[in-house]
């Protein structure tokens, strides 16, 4: 197994249902570390930036609506397969098909609602990480 780190993001309805703690917990309890978080209310630009990935999909207007509609927490996660791991924690991205006890199955409303964000994979997780934390945004744990 390779130590990974990944972003992840509890969305506005996340934040709004006051499940943060929550969500940290099952992180944790997998065994992945929190080694970078911030709350933030993202603008429209951040959120058309790094969405843009989806620019010309019908949903895009939607997707930077609701990620803009109230406070996000973004985080960095680090563990042992920590990119597949935090997916299969959050569950699929739509809640109706989510495996029972993940993240969207127990809180998902909708596929446009569906509480977290992860990265998809190495590369993107650099990417994302790099556009919320920077070069020195995330603080590696010594003990």
């Amino acid at each position: 197994m390779a130590v990974e780190q990944t972003l992840s993001i509890i969305k506005p309805d996340g934040v709004q249902k006051n499940l943060v703690g929550e969500i940290y917990g099952r992180f944790e309890k997998s065994g992945l570390q929190l080694v970078a978080a911030r709350m933030m209310h993202l603008t429209s630009e951040q959120a058309q930036s790094f969405y843009a990935v989806h620019a010309e999909r019908p949903f895009f207007s939607d997707l930077v609506s609701y990620m803009t509609s109230g406070p996000v927490i973004v985080q960095v996660l680090e563990g042992d397969d920590a990119i597949v791991r935090n997916r299969e924690i959050m569950g699929a991205t739509n809640p109706a098909e989510a495996d029972p006890a993940t993240i969207r199955a127990d809180f998902g409303e909708s596929i446009e609602e569906n509480i977290v964000h992860g990265s998809d994979g190495v590369e993107s997780a650099i990417a994302e990480i790099a556009f919320f934390f920077g070069d020195d945004g995330v603080c590696p744990r010594t003990r």
